[in-house]
């Protein structure tokens, strides 16, 4: 499971020109799920994004979590995460877990969130989506479960 996240002042997403979803400061979390992930996956990555320490704090040195501050997440599905580049030109998305599977661990991701007191909001799994992000910094860093 990739997760890439986004240090925001605010992000949204809308559907067929309807607003699904917005964010005021915190993170927009882009969730790639591959075909072997499971709910282990889900807990590592939570476990992990809700402790990271990368909102600034007075002195603007990134020392407080998401927690800390009581910030917003927003997460959107993007099976594009698992894009393979090995061949040719054009990405593979094999390894990329089947949508139906795909959407239980996308929601078990959401439910644990909001398990840490987050506030969580989604963007609407499987559909095209235009996603606004007003990154703040940027900070943007790439959290792999097989890697923490």
């Amino acid at each position: 499971m990739k997760a890439l996240i986004q240090r925001v002042k605010k992000g949204s997403v809308k559907v067929n020109n309807k607003l699904v979803s917005k964010i005021g400061s915190g993170y927009v979390v882009l969730l790639g799920i591959f075909e072997d992930d499971t709910e282990s996956d889900v807990e590592k990555i939570v476990a992990k994004l809700v402790n990271l320490r990368i909102m600034s704090d007075d002195a603007h040195k990134m020392n407080r979590s998401i927690k800390d501050i009581k910030g917003q997440i927003l997460v959107v599905s993007q099976f594009t995460l698992c894009a393979d580049l090995t061949y040719g030109r054009r990405p593979s998305f094999i390894k990329a877990m089947d949508p139906t599977r795909a959407k239980h661990l996308y929601l078990f991701f959401v439910k644990k969130l909001s398990e840490q007191d987050i506030d969580t909001k989604t963007g609407k799994f499987g559909e095209y989506m235009d996603v606004e992000i007003v990154n703040d910094g940027p900070v943007t860093i790439m959290m792999n479960s097989r890697k923490i």
